[in-house]
């Protein structure tokens, strides 16, 4: 029987909730230091001066360092943005955002840090703060003089709009949609541990999602050859993309190290994680959709303004996968899109779940409502009329990218009767009716999205030792993704031996020098093909071995229950056995060439209080197609976590500054981040359209939750009182919006 496919419990678990993990902030180094940084509480200054005499007289304190001590250079941080752009590892001139770091006070136990860092004294001279995204655009206050503007990077601004775009439409509906920030919030908050070893090398624990991209960054920051740097991470709680890379923090603990003579480790606070760590979306988008008045949608635009904070990083990048994305799941003629990234004095943007993607599909998804609306019409027929057809596959967009496979109108018609799309529709209009103090809004978004884009290749390695036991080297970096026991299972369905007895290790640039990391959704469809495909070579490899071993073609033996049988008879040889006279391993490299494209369906149902403003979402119905499932109790987590995520952007969660960048959201009493009370149970329909693109036909399932369920949640908040005159209602739907946009609907 294969187990491919089974609800094999995560293998994983019994240590997390028992022992616990062991996180970077558990490493304990005899004679370690504790880093506490002091951080600028203004949004945009220059500093006058630093005084750090007081500071250095204070209990435990050991050092402290200011960004004039630092002899490394600024580093620019992202992979677009003027040559000026950069940032220091402490702040020297000039502060950009509340929360950066100005000073560094090194202390002999970690409660001695905070009161000696309030000694340090800054003399700032202020400077306005640019925070709203038009004013950035203006350029009249600038973040980087010598850049001469705030604009970081454009997508499409080369030539204007096509004025003609909407000829021969109907209608046209334009609206400008605000996709908020959002701050990613993981468990466990950014962390790094340093040390120099008598062989000059540095060994760097840290909390990332790739160990290898990480020692390639923080090596070149500290002038290092990658050879002399390790980079080791331990159980990483959470990431959602904001740990995709280095962070400037964790060079700076490495010099830091490297001055002292001492390791040096450093945990973030949870309001530090809240104003430093990079945050996500971001975006003001100008949708213009028009077709005719039967439904067909003839052409759409999408113009994008993006906050890139006050460093440019990966974020400052994602308005491309928005472009790129802004068709989805429709064949429309007619597409156009544009994004201008502007700095502000805010924290800086990264990858945040979905990364890019899931602003492309609040928008169109938004637009094909408001549309409907527009043309009194059904939202679920007019997305009909307009899907791409599941014969038209690979389907190359507007967007000009091409989609693997795909069918959008079953994953839709799926959730419509799962859920009773019209009983639904029956129950609000006799709310509607009588004029019910609670209504209720049926919300959909139908969507497809990248998964893989740009890290297409993984290695993998598959070793059996002497005795049975396996061991799996993989360059994807988990953290909570259930890897240790996915990977298992794959390499346990070619060699026959349990998972109990498999191994799987990642996340040690010495054990695993090459790999591309978590992220992107892209594991299952590189990582995991990898190790299938080296266990299935190790599989030959052992047959050649145990053809000799029992004088029998390889043609005439078979693996079964981790032994190498000879077809027909009881001769056989175990793989420990042929591991012990010689290794038996085998690596492999998986490269796809191409990313993958899953898609799906969300219907959400809200109960909207219109005298309170409150909504509740009731039920969420979901299609989430990612191909075939390897184990789908832990693809259902993943959709569980992403709908999770996406309701929260819908109804809770948004990072505020106020006009000077003082962050208003900078603790978890500010921040709504849901808790299941807020949530409803989740309805998860199965469906599995598989890609070309892997042996396996696997695409990626870690960020569709996401992107599917923001829409249908905002989209059914408006439908619930679209009746008042509300058009539309930004996110997130919180009781003061949706209530003032009932009281201007109805004035």
């Amino acid at each position: 029987m294969s187990i491919m496919g089974t609800r094999v419990v995560r293998t994983e678990d019994p240590a997390f909730l028992t022992r616990g993990g062991t996180y970077t902030a558990d490493i304990a180094l005899p004679g370690a230091l504790h880093l506490t940084l002091v951080r600028s509480p203004v949004a945009h200054a220059r500093i006058a001066s630093v005084d750090v005499a007081e500071a250095r007289s204070a209990p435990g304190v050991v050092d402290v360092v200011t960004g004039t001590d630092v002899d490394l250079e600024p580093v620019r941080m992202g992979p677009v943005g003027h040559a000026a752009m950069v940032r220091p590892f402490l702040a020297t001139d000039r502060v950009r955002f509340v929360g950066e770091p100005v000073a560094a006070v090194l202390t002999e136990q970690a409660y001695e840090g905070p009161d000696a860092a309030e000694l340090v004294i800054v003399d700032y001279y202020p400077l306005p703060a640019v925070v709203d995204l038009q004013a950035a655009a203006r350029d009249e206050v600038l973040l980087f003089d010598e850049a001469g503007t705030n604009t970081v990077v454009g997508f499409g601004l080369e030539k204007p709009f096509d004025e003609h775009l909407f000829d021969g439409c109907d209608a046209v509906v334009t609206a400008e949609i605000v996709n908020q920030r959002l701050a990613a919030a993981p468990l466990e908050t950014r962390a790094a541990t340093a040390q120099w070893g008598d062989d000059g090398r540095l060994t760097l624990w840290c909390s990332t999602q790739n160990a290898q991209a990480t020692r390639a960054e923080v090596a070149g920051w500290l002038g290092i050859e990658t050879a002399r740097l390790r980079v080791i991470t331990p159980d990483v709680g959470g990431g959602f993309g904001a740990k995709i890379g280095a962070d400037p923090e964790f060079a700076l603990v490495g010099w830091l190290a490297q001055r002292t003579g001492r390791a040096v480790r450093w945990s973030e606070s949870r309001s530090e994680n809240m104003t430093g760590m990079l945050q996500g979306r971001a975006q003001r988008q100008t949708v213009t959709i028009g077709g005719t008045r039967d439904g067909r949608v003839l052409a759409y635009r999408l113009d994008i303004l993006a906050d890139a904070g006050a460093y440019p990083r990966l974020g400052a990048f994602l308005p491309y996968f928005t472009r790129s994305m802004a068709p989805a799941v429709y064949d429309i003629a007619r597409v156009e899109s544009r994004a201008r990234v502007v700095a502000t004095t805010t924290t800086s943007i990264g990858a945040y779940r979905g990364a890019g993607r899931p602003e492309a599909t609040a928008a169109i998804e938004r637009a094909m409502d408001m549309f409907a609306t527009e043309i009194a019409a059904d939202p679920a027929e007019v997305r009909k009329r307009n899907l791409i057809p599941p014969d038209a596959f690979p389907f190359r967009t507007k967007g000009r990218v091409t989609y693997d496979s795909g069918e959008y109108a079953k994953a839709l018609d799926l959730v419509l009767d799962a859920a009773g799309y019209a009983g639904l529709r029956a129950e609000q209009a006799a709310r509607r009716e009588r004029g019910d103090a609670v209504q209720l809004g049926i919300g959909l978004a139908t969507f497809v999205e990248i998964t893989g884009g740009g890290a297409f290749a993984e290695d993998a390695s598959v070793e059996v030792h002497p005795g049975g036991t396996v061991t799996v080297l993989t360059g994807t970096s988990p953290h909570g993704q259930g890897h240790a026991t996915a990977w298992a299972m794959l390499a346990s369905e070619h060699l026959g031996i349990p998972i109990e007895m498999i191994t799987v290790r990642h996340g040690d640039t010495d054990l695993v020098p090459r790999g591309a990391g978590t992220m992107g959704s892209r594991s299952l469809q590189t990582g995991g093909v990898a190790v299938d495909q080296a266990a299935a070579e190790l599989v030959e490899l052992a047959k050649q071995r145990a053809a000799d071993v029992l004088e029998a073609a390889v043609g005439d033996l078979e693996l079964v229950g981790g032994a190498v049988r000879v077809r027909g008879t009881d001769a056989s040889v175990a793989l420990g056995r042929l591991a012990e006279t010689e290794r038996l391993r085998t690596e492999a490299t998986f490269d796809s060439g191409a990313p993958t494209f899953p898609f799906g369906a969300h219907l959400a149902v809200v109960e909207v209080d219109v005298e309170s403003g409150k909504a509740v979402v009731n039920k969420i119905v979901t299609v989430d197609d990612a191909g075939p499932v390897l184990n789908p109790l832990i693809a259902e987590g993943q959709r569980h976590g992403g709908i999770a995520q996406g309701i929260a952007q819908a109804l809770f969660e948004e990072v505020v500054f106020d006009p000077d960048g003082n962050p208003l959201t900078a603790s978890f009493a500010d921040y709504g981040v849901p808790s299941a009370a807020e949530l409803p149970s989740f309805t998860l329909l199965d469906m599995a359209t598989p890609t070309h693109l892997n042996p396996l036909g696997v695409k990626g399932i870690g960020e569709a939750g996401t992107i599917g369920a923001t829409p249908a949640v905002q989209n059914a908040v408006v439908d619930a009182v679209a009746h008042l005159g509300v058009r539309h209602i930004d996110m997130p739907a919180t009781p003061l919006r949706v209530w003032e946009a009932i009281r201007a609907g109805s004035s």
